[in-house]
């Protein structure tokens, strides 16, 4: 299986890589948590970072073990450090980011399917989850919390020299060409010149030989939208997802020898095909139908018949907010959600 962060002993301490969503794959920050608690109280810790971010819970987990970390704990934001992924960043006693690394910090999201109730009570735990995220970058920038939370409302992207100023960063380090598996251009408010230079990850070296993490992106991934090695797949935000991937994949299908274009239909499929298979908890599976270049009628459908085959009640590696899943078939809900092609749907109204 694959993992979206690997842990390597080196003499007098450890190196640590987070080179993909934080959370997917369905491993969870326990396989991570596990493993730093088994490296020795005064080892010196490098971690690596270039990551969009992922499930908040593991990335807040992982914040406070590397805080409570003895060793000396240096982060090193090899391209990126989205969302989540910049809040783990946090808990380094230094923080060095190459001249042309990003930071970004907003607020989390989620996604949540129920009544009125469910849905307040979601955005009640996402109200304490930014507080929580937002005394962590004012206690480290020393801006003020209100600062702090003006600049997540508006999903602040910070080049190195502006993470530096603003006390999200300790040190700059020569650039870095920035490689990685994942799509930034999902976030709002994306530098373009990052969404530019952001090159995807090729398959391993036919050498075998080992490539720097400050060049290219390490084959060990997991995120809560897996991508197959063989092309590089968009990713998922924070703990929740966005149906507007979907919505996206009605490019036209009109043929075009036009490369941008070509390259954009592929992005929006992709994407769709990751938010469906998320959001019906089966992030697992958007790898193969990615692979298989298959329909968004073959997902759906394949979907469907996953969901049958297995139990109803869903068992998340961390709680989730609102009713359990046996409260509502959950055939019923992707059935809802995910309208086949050719349904026709009708309701009518009782007064």
């Amino acid at each position: 299986m694959k993992s979206w962060y690997t842990i390597r002993a080196r003499e007098g301490g450890a190196e640590v890589l987070i080179y993909d969503e934080i959370g997917a794959y369905g491993v969870s920050a326990k396989g991570f948590l596990a493993e730093l608690g088994a490296l020795p109280d005064d080892a010196a810790i490098d971690l690596r970072l270039n990551s969009p971010g992922g499930s908040v819970f593991d990335a807040v987990a992982i914040h406070n073990a590397l805080s409570r970390h003895a060793g000396t704990v240096t982060v090193w934001i090899d391209g990126i450090a989205a969302s989540a992924a910049s809040y783990v960043a946090m808990a380094g006693d230094a923080i060095v980011m190459p001249e042309n690394a990003f930071l970004m910090i907003h607020d989390p999201s989620g996604l949540v399917m129920g009544t009125a109730a469910d849905m307040r009570e979601m955005a009640g735990t996402l109200d304490k989850i930014a507080a929580g995220m937002t005394r962590g970058y004012a206690a480290r920038s020393g801006k003020t919390e209100d600062e702090i939370a003006a600049l997540m409302a508006a999903e602040t992207w910070f080049s190195a020299a502006e993470a530096l100023e603003a006390g999200l960063a300790t040190q700059l380090a020569e650039p870095v060409r920035i490689a990685a598996n994942f799509d930034i251009g999902r976030f709002r408010n994306a530098p373009p010149e990052l969404v530019e230079a952001v090159e995807p990850v090729e398959t391993a070296d036919p050498e075998g030989a080992e490539t720097e993490p400050d060049i290219v992106e390490d084959a060990n991934d997991v995120a809560p939208a897996p991508a197959p090695d063989a092309a590089p797949q968009p990713a998922v935000d924070d703990p929740g997802g966005d149906e507007a991937g979907a919505e996206a994949a009605t490019a036209s299908t009109k043929p075009t020898s036009d490369p941008a274009a070509i390259r954009a239909e592929a992005i929006a499929h992709a994407r769709a095909v990751v938010d469906l298979c998320r959001l019906a908890g089966q992030p697992q599976m958007a790898g193969r139908f990615l692979e298989e270049d298959a329909s968004l009628d073959a997902v759906r459908a394949a979907l469907l018949d996953a969901r049958a085959e297995t139990a109803p009640e869903i068992t998340p590696h961390h709680p989730q907010p609102g009713r359990s899943a046996t409260t509502r078939p959950w055939g019923d809900v992707i059935a809802r959600t995910f309208k086949l092609k050719d349904a026709v749907v009708g309701r009518g109204t009782n007064h």
